[in-house]
């Protein structure tokens, strides 16, 4: 089992994953072997939020040069992380026909994140 820190190394900041925080999506530079569920739970346990969904893309190294010199940029995987914005309490009947709210209490935004909505 993986640790939460070693499954996302950081954040993503780009103009485009600045637009979409109003959304709810964060972006994160994630461990190349990590599966959307070990991403899902990694971002719930480091910042206590819901998570709704999460899309993943792998980007290839690509080749550049400078002058003479040839060289291959690094490989990574990136993690597009949704999130409940207006998480609502859950309410469920109980055996004996109780109805039973559960109100957990989940952040609507990450704020580690290091950018201002």
């Amino acid at each position: 089992m993986k640790f939460a820190e070693d499954i996302i190394i950081r954040p993503y900041i780009t103009e485009k994953s600045n637009m979409e925080i109003a959304e709810g999506k964060y972006t994160f530079i994630v461990d190349k072997k990590a599966t959307k569920t070990e991403i899902k739970h990694a971002v719930e346990k480091l910042f206590g939020v819901k998570v709704i969904n999460v899309n993943t893309v792998n980007y290839d190294g690509k080749e550049k040069r400078m002058g003479v010199h040839v060289g291959k940029t690094e490989s990574f995987k990136k993690a597009i992380v949704k999130i409940d914005t207006d998480p609502k309490p859950v309410t469920y009947a109980t055996k004996g026909g109780k109805v039973v709210t559960n109100t957990k209490k989940y952040k609507t935004s990450i704020e580690e994140f290091g950018v201002a909505q």
